[in-house]
């Protein structure tokens, strides 16, 4: 019966190209579009190299100092001696790094200026992040506590400095200081945030000032032993920021700070400036839902379109249905076989879209809008793909099914006047 249903679905869909036409444009437009964004989100936020780990990775990004009784508020990075005391011992931690957000310095190459992307980090750094390695090795947790001005660079840093040469044992001038090159990995898209860089660097060859103060330019990456101990780290370092000793208690007396997941801390930057909610408890939750609201309302317009190309298919078909329905065709095989229909309609939309959508990801990453990005279809963008099919097929078809199956048989052979 299925192979009947089929058969007669293609021989449908051929009948009135011009509507077959309209629908497959509508879910093959809207499929890539929302591919293309659940790509570029996934390129983002999923485990990709070199965070593979991204399911046990937390950071601690900011911190803010209060003071009561001034009424005054310091938003900062956290400082290297204020996440090496409070931080770096905290349970469930299998690793914990230190290192800076990426900085811009420039050196001329050739005759040009050459504007680079330096990240400072500490040797743990590369036991936390699975880094590609072409040339040579990271720099070690020794030669950062011995402050060696050693660095890693990227492999399109080494084509634009050295060509096809090898780049080992030669050298780099980062933010004034020569540094012997010891490493080249693969190039990171910036979107990775955690492992993004040009030139990476020991901290230790670059760190000025005390080990003592509470904010700076610094972050950490913590990789835990599980996911299941990230509620134990969060309350540990909320119990530590009360123990916080202050330089001075009259200038500031209260840090707030927090141990987050990487699309924690984004949520948590877009939530109050994008929607004006302040303090939101579970900001990611929030952004979830309203980016599934906003693809279900991109979603609805196309599926309202098909609704009524569907019901129109239904109401010129209203002579074939009277008759079957005279000649014993139950409403139940009726809308099973109309449901088919729509089935393979929105399969081969789909399939088409997945085809538009990778062929246009392949044509952003050769115009390289965002470098060194390399957007797939993976099977989690699939699995996606198949549940906005599955959507397309389920509401369009439903209504418009049970629509013809109210259908009175001398009522459709007059013309599909419901009965």
């Amino acid at each position: 019966m299925i192979r009947n249903y089929l058969l007669v679905a293609w021989k449908v869909l051929l009948r009135r190209k011009f509507f077959t036409f309209i629908s497959l444009f509508g879910i093959c437009f809207t499929l890539m579009v929302l591919m293309m964004a659940i790509a570029l989100i996934d390129h983002t936020f999923a485990p990709h190299e070199p965070e593979t780990r991204l399911d046990r990775m937390l950071g601690i990004y900011t911190v803010t100092l209060k003071s009561p009784s001034r009424n005054s508020i310091t938003v900062s990075s956290p400082g290297y001696g204020f996440l090496n005391r409070y931080a770096r011992t905290l349970p469930g931690i299998q690793d914990f790094s230190i290192c800076t957000a990426t900085s811009s310095f420039s050196m001329f190459v050739r005759g040009r200026e050459l504007t680079l992307d330096l990240k400072q980090t500490d040797g743990a750094y590369w036991r936390i992040l699975d880094f590609t390695f072409l040339e040579g090795r990271p720099f070690t947790v020794e030669e950062d506590n011995g402050g060696i001005p050693v660095a890693v660079i990227s492999d399109a840093v080494r084509r634009q400095l050295f060509g096809k040469e090898s780049a080992l044992g030669r050298t780099i001038t980062a933010e004034g200081k020569l540094c012997r090159i010891i490493g080249v990995v693969t190039s990171v898209p910036i979107l990775r945030a955690a492992a993004y860089a040009d030139v990476w660097v020991p901290v230790g060859a670059f760190r000025e000032g005390p080990d003592t103060e509470l904010t700076g330019r610094y972050r950490a990456l913590i990789l835990a032993k599980s996911a299941s101990d990230f509620p134990r780290i969060k309350a540990e370092y909320q119990a530590r920021l009360r123990q916080v000793e202050f330089p001075d208690p009259t200038e500031y007396n209260l840090i707030i700070s927090a141990t987050e997941t990487f699309a924690e801390q984004i949520a948590g930057e877009i939530v109050p400036n994008l929607f004006g909610i302040e303090d939101a408890k579970y900001p990611v939750n929030i952004l979830l839902w309203f980016g599934g609201l906003a693809a279900f309302l991109f979603m609805l317009l196309p599926a309202v379109n098909l609704v009524n190309i569907n019901i129109s298919r239904i109401m010129e078909r209203s002579s074939e249905i009277g008759v079957r329905k005279s000649f014993g065709a139950s409403s139940r095989a009726l809308v099973g076989q109309f449901i088919v229909e729509n089935l393979v309609l929105v399969s081969i939309g789909g399939a088409l879209g997945l085809l538009m959508s990778w062929l246009m990801l392949r044509w952003i990453a050769a115009l390289e809008l965002i470098p060194h990005a390399e957007f797939q279809l993976n099977y989690r963008i699939f699995l996606y793909a198949f549940f906005i099919t599955v959507f397309f097929g389920v509401f369009s078809g439903v209504y418009p099914a049970w629509r013809m199956s109210r259908l009175h048989p001398i009522a459709a052979l007059k013309g599909g006047v419901r009965s």
